[in-house]
């Protein structure tokens, strides 16, 4: 089988473009290998409980039962689950506001009305 790829190698390598070939002398032609496997250029990015963002927002939605709610309410949530997959700092921030927010609003006694947000 080792010959078999060897003479498969060898064709292809004679059915290279001039500049190809350049390319594959100046690695060294025992160290070109025409049947690796292609790099996967896509990474899956996760936050630490190694979900992806898409994961992370359907989850929140199912599990607080806000399927129903509107556009605009998923597209914030969205881009917050993006933010924190790419640990971005905006994400901080929002995350860091709201826990100073519900602080402020529980030593005041003051439950948060969405409706008059």
């Amino acid at each position: 089988m080792r010959t078999e790829q060897e003479k498969l190698k060898r064709i292809i390598y004679e059915s290279l473009s001039p500049r190809r070939k350049k390319f594959i002398e100046r690695i060294g032609y025992e160290n070109w290998d025409p049947f690796q496997e292609p790099k996967d250029p896509r990474k899956i990015k996760t936050d630490v409980s190694k979900k992806t963002a898409k994961q992370l927002f359907e989850e929140f939605l199912r599990e607080m039962n806000f399927e129903q709610e509107s556009s605009s309410f998923k597209q914030g949530v969205l881009e917050l689950c993006r933010d924190i997959v790419n640990k971005e700092d905006r994400a901080k921030g929002v995350y860091y506001f709201i826990l100073w927010y519900k602080q402020l609003l529980d030593k005041q006694g003051v439950e948060p009305s969405w409706e008059e947000l």
